[in-house]
């Protein structure tokens, strides 16, 4: 199937859905639920049959995704215009705050298409040196990321004091481990352990502190990943089947 018949066929199949959805309107919340369970089969049969049709079934879609996140990004711009504009108009709580948003996305959004028209060194895309779009990403976000990932250091500090308190016996474990591993990766860890014998070679501090990092860390990570893993297939499995139906937007669930 060439690109130009695949999208052909997109835009009928959007078409009818339409139509239908405004000739029925049952098939509101109808019809997505089975979009829904018919893509998400396929993707999963895409995985275990790799052969026609459904070796190109990721292909097709993801750029069929594509297509659609491109149309959520303009919704989201104009939803953020109109509410944002709605608290300015009213001059609601801290509007100032909504005004900055504003004239900050305006200034960007005008900065990455005026710059397909700019001539010389100031035309092109935000990774490009020396555009107009780059300079003000590095004049603005960069410095503000910085400046809210140095406060939130504070907050770290702040929030790991009251965490490794000593009341209980996890805490006190949360405690020794984090001391172990903060002393073993700076020098102080091996001049405070480096007159051990070598039979205890593994009570070193930065020894232990690898040990840590690599055996019950890793054990942890991995039995989280697994969590989270059993917990995506357990979503997939309600929303492909109609089970779990929040993002319909509706109150059904």
């Amino acid at each position: 199937m060439t690109p130009g018949m695949f999208a052909l066929m997109i835009v009928l199949i959007v078409l009818a859905g339409v139509g239908a959805s405004i000739v029925v309107p049952s098939l509101r919340r109808t019809l997505p639920l089975v979009v829904t369970f018919v893509v998400g089969s396929v993707m999963v049969a895409s995985v275990f049959i790799p052969h026609a049709p459904f070796d190109e079934a990721d292909d097709k879609f993801s750029s069929f995704f594509n297509i659609i996140a491109a149309i959520a990004f303009v919704l989201g711009g104009l939803n953020l215009l109109k509410i944002h504009g709605e608290k300015i108009s009213r001059r609601a709580h801290h509007w100032q705050y909504n005004l900055v948003t504003v004239v900050a996305f305006v200034v960007m959004l005008g900065a990455g298409l005026y710059s397909l028209f700019l001539p010389g060194t100031w035309q092109g895309t935000v990774q490009s040196r020396g555009t107009l779009f780059n300079w003000l990403y590095q004049a603005t976000f960069s410095p503000l990321q910085s400046t809210m990932f140095s406060l939130l250091a504070f907050f770290v500090a702040s929030a790991s004091y009251r965490a490794f308190r000593a009341k209980t016996k996890e805490a006190t474990l949360l405690l020794v481990s984090a001391t172990i591993i903060l002393v073993g990766r700076t020098p102080l860890g091996y001049y405070l352990t480096f007159w051990l014998p070598e039979p205890l070679q593994f009570f070193h501090i930065p020894n232990l502190s690898g040990w840590i990092l690599g055996i019950p860390n890793l054990a942890g990570q991995r039995a989280i990943l697994i969590g989270i893993a059993l917990g995506i297939i357990s979503t997939s499995l309600k929303i492909i089947l109609g089970i779990e139906r929040s993002y319909l937007g509706t109150r059904d669930s």
